[in-house]
């Protein structure tokens, strides 16, 4: 009789190292044994040759809802298991729903409980007319962060919360043991180069990244760490797409302070000259795509360990909102979920980058980051046996023939990548196998953070 349910064999891809011809072995939904050499026997056996095997993903950064009556848990979690991506940790500014009290939380968990196929964790936030007030029961309720913006998208959705008003929440948050993620760009600065963009006459590709020069990200960052460096919150950039970003966060963290990064897939794959010339409006971000050379030195700050995570910041707008000429007046943000892995495997091997960054900035990182390492995060004993197999079949990105995609279409249709997502487990089962998502909705689960780890300033 077989001591495993499945055993899966291959190049296992761990945070420090990889370990050819070696496997997987799951037990019950976790993780049983991870060793080299030859595979013992299991209910379940597959040899897959020249495979990568890797921790499954945890994206940081999903809106599932932030266009209402389109994409919701049903589609991000669908996209999600296409990519290997195991757990989400969706947004709290869901179109006419601000996440901001602990009622709201957990309505939103019962609300993604009943549509996901993949395991999901929830950011929190604040109503700042109200205040920190409610910051303490979100995180009682189970949220993994909280989320606050230097920038106003929209005074009741997406709202900007001044400095005053952010110490005291990073305050607050510091008494949870949970970091305070923030959206990165200077209110002030943006809305005067917005005004000057406009009054140029300029409309097309250029003017999103005319609207917000890097000044307007890196002037925020400095707020946000020294807020942090001042109330003892563990302070997190949600999205930076300058070297100098990550330059700034790890001054920060060697004088002894939280203080942590994320990059977003597109900026390490897209660039201002050229993709955003041929995009237009599917290519709006915030902060925007970056000239070429900026994106080459995103990469050299992952070699050097200044960058903490690597996720998506994934929305699926539908193209009436990302197709106006005029660029401004297209929504901001790109659908990744999909995509994201792949993706960094083939930036990676071109550049000589060891794939054991990949378990490190989407699995291992974003697992501590949020306290749920208990869990999640890596192929270890005991952790659930989320796991993701790539193998070496190039194919060129067709979003709307996958079907995964509830808008069908992505910034990277067209581009070839030399590894594909050949299956996908969350907790031991089969939810991707190749070719369909096999999960039903309702299958996925609210992952919350472990209030027994003491809170520890030298996690990431």
């Amino acid at each position: 009789m077989s001591d495993f349910d499945l055993v899966l064999s291959g190049t296992v891809v761990l945070p420090e190292r990889q370990i050819e011809n070696g496997h997987v072995c799951v037990r019950d939904g976790k993780v049983a044994l991870v060793a080299q050499g030859s595979a013992p026997a299991a209910r379940e056996r597959h040899d897959l040759g020249e495979a990568l095997i890797l921790p499954g993903a945890i994206d940081a950064q999903v809106h599932s809802l932030s266009q209402k009556g389109t994409e919701d848990f049903i589609w991000s979690t669908r996209a999600a298991a296409a990519g290997g991506v195991t757990t989400i940790v969706d947004m709290p500014y869901d179109e006419g729903n601000l996440v901001c009290s602990a009622e709201a939380v957990r309505r939103k968990a019962d609300h993604a409980g009943a549509q996901a196929r993949v395991d999901f964790a929830l950011y929190g936030t604040i109503d700042p007319e109200e205040g920190p007030t409610r910051i303490a029961e979100q995180a009682q309720a189970g949220v993994a962060g909280f989320k606050f913006s230097t920038f106003g998208t929209d005074p009741k959705r997406f709202p900007r919360i001044p400095a005053p008003l952010m110490a005291a929440c990073f305050a607050e948050v510091a008494k949870t043991g949970l970091a305070a993620g923030v959206h990165n760009e200077n209110d002030e600065y943006v809305r005067w180069a917005m005004d000057q963009v406009k009054a140029s006459g300029v409309t097309d590709y250029r003017a999103h990244g005319m609207s917000r020069p890097p000044l307007t990200e890196l002037l925020a960052m400095a707020e946000i760490y020294e807020i942090g460096a001042h109330t003892g919150c563990p302070a997190h950039v949600v999205h930076c797409s300058l070297p100098r970003g990550y330059e700034i966060a790890a001054s920060y963290r060697a004088q002894g302070y939280q203080a942590t990064v994320e990059c977003l897939i597109h900026y390490l794959m897209l660039d201002e000259e050229v993709d955003a010339k041929r995009l237009g409006g599917r290519s709006k971000c915030n902060p925007p795509l970056r000239p070429r050379a900026e994106v080459e030195g995103l990469w050299r700050q992952i070699t050097e360990g200044n960058v903490t995570l690597l996720s998506t910041d994934h929305v699926s707008w539908s193209l009436d909102r990302k197709t106006d000429p005029d660029m401004l007046k297209n929504a901001s943000g790109l659908p990744g979920l999909e995509t994201m892995i792949p993706l960094f495997v083939k930036g990676a091997l071109e550049r000589g980058v060891p794939l054991t960054w990949a378990a490190r900035l989407m699995a291992a990182n974003p697992a501590r980051h949020f306290r749920i390492d208990h869990v999640k995060g890596a192929l270890t004993v005991g952790r659930d046996a989320d796991i993701v197999v790539l193998t070496p079949e190039p194919f060129t990105v067709d979003t709307a023939k996958t079907g995964n995609s509830v808008s069908g279409w992505s910034p990277f249709d067209g581009m070839e990548l030399p590894w594909r997502v050949a299956a996908t487990y969350s907790r031991g089962d089969l939810v991707f196998d190749g070719s369909r998502v096999v999960a039903e909705p309702g299958r996925g689960q609210w992952i919350r953070p472990d209030r027994a780890i003491p809170f520890d300033a030298g996690r990431p």
